[in-house]
C-alpha cells in the first residue's frame, strides 16, 4: 500500500468516525426528549393526584351537607306530625325519631367539621405540590427546548460530516475503498488499525510475520488474518 493511499484511507476513516459519532448523538436526542416528556407527564400526574384528593374531600363535604339537610327536613316533618297526633304512644314514637335523627345530624356535623379541616390541609398540600411541580415542569420544558436546538445543530453536523466523507472517498483507490466498505459494515469500527509489536491493534491477536512485514513495508494492503481489519505500521 502506498503511503499516500494509506493517508487518504486514514482520512476517510477519521471522517467516517466523526460522521458515525454525530449520527449516534442525533439518534439519541429523541430518546432523551421522550425521557424528559415522561418526567413532565409524571409531574402533571402528581398535580392531578393532589388535586383529586382535595376535590374528593370537597365532594364528601357536599354529600354530608345534602344528608344533613335531608335529616333536618325529616326532623321538621316529624315535629309537624307530632303537633297533629292525639295519641301518646304516637307522640312518643315521633319524639324517639326526632331524637335519633338529631343525634345522626350531630354526628354528621362533626364529620363535616373533620372533612373541612382535611380540605384545608389538602389545599395547602396541593398548593405546595403544584408550585414545586410546575417549576419542575418549566425546567423540563427548557431542557426539551435545548434538546430540540441540539438536534437541529446535530442535523447540520451530520450533513457536513456526510459531505466530508463523500469528498474524500473519490481520493481513495478503488480496491482499497471496496475493502474498506466491506469491513466498515461489520461491528468493531475502526477498520484500519496499527500493528502493535506482532499483534493486531483491533482484535489484539497475534499477526503472522509476513503480514507484519507487509504492514511495515507499506507497499500493499495488509489485513489481519483473524478479524480482517486493515493493519498498518506506525513508525
Amino acid at each position: 500500500m502506498a503511503a499516500f493511499s494509506l493517508e487518504k484511507l486514514l482520512v476517510l476513516q477519521d471522517r467516517d468516525s466523526k460522521r458515525l459519532a454525530f449520527e449516534q448523538q442525533l439518534k439519541g436526542v429523541p430518546r432523551e426528549i421522550a425521557a424528559v416528556e415522561a418526567k413532565i407527564a409524571a409531574e402533571k400526574a402528581a398535580i392531578e393526584t393532589a388535586k383529586a384528593e382535595w376535590h374528593g374531600l370537597e365532594s364528601k363535604k357536599k354529600l354530608l351537607e345534602i344528608e344533613i339537610k335531608s335529616a333536618e327536613e325529616k326532623v321538621g316533618k316529624y315535629k309537624t306530625q307530632q303537633s297533629q297526633v292525639k295519641k301518646n304512644d304516637e307522640y312518643q314514637a315521633l319524639t324517639h325519631e326526632i331524637e335519633t335523627t338529631e343525634t345522626t345530624i350531630g354526628t354528621m356535623e362533626e364529620q363535616e367539621i373533620g372533612v373541612m379541616l382535611l380540605i384545608d390541609e389538602a389545599k395547602k398540600r396541593f398548593a405546595a405540590a403544584e408550585g414545586e411541580l410546575r417549576q419542575n415542569i418549566k425546567g423540563h420544558e427548557a431542557r426539551i427546548q435545548t434538546l430540540r436546538e441540539r438536534e437541529k445543530h446535530l442535523q447540520g453536523d451530520v450533513k457536513a460530516a456526510q459531505e466530508a466523507v463523500e469528498a474524500v472517498r473519490p481520493e481513495v483507490a478503488e480496491p482499497q475503498l471496496r475493502l474498506y466498505d466491506r469491513l466498515a459494515i461489520k461491528p468493531g469500527h475502526p477498520v484500519c488499525v496499527t500493528v502493535n509489536g506482532d499483534r493486531c491493534g483491533g482484535c489484539h491477536l497475534k499477526v503472522p510475520t509476513h503480514i507484519v512485514v507487509q504492514a511495515r513495508n507499506g507497499t500493499e494492503i495488509a489485513t489481519c488474518d483473524q478479524c480482517g481489519r486493515i493493519v498498518y505500521w506506525q513508525s
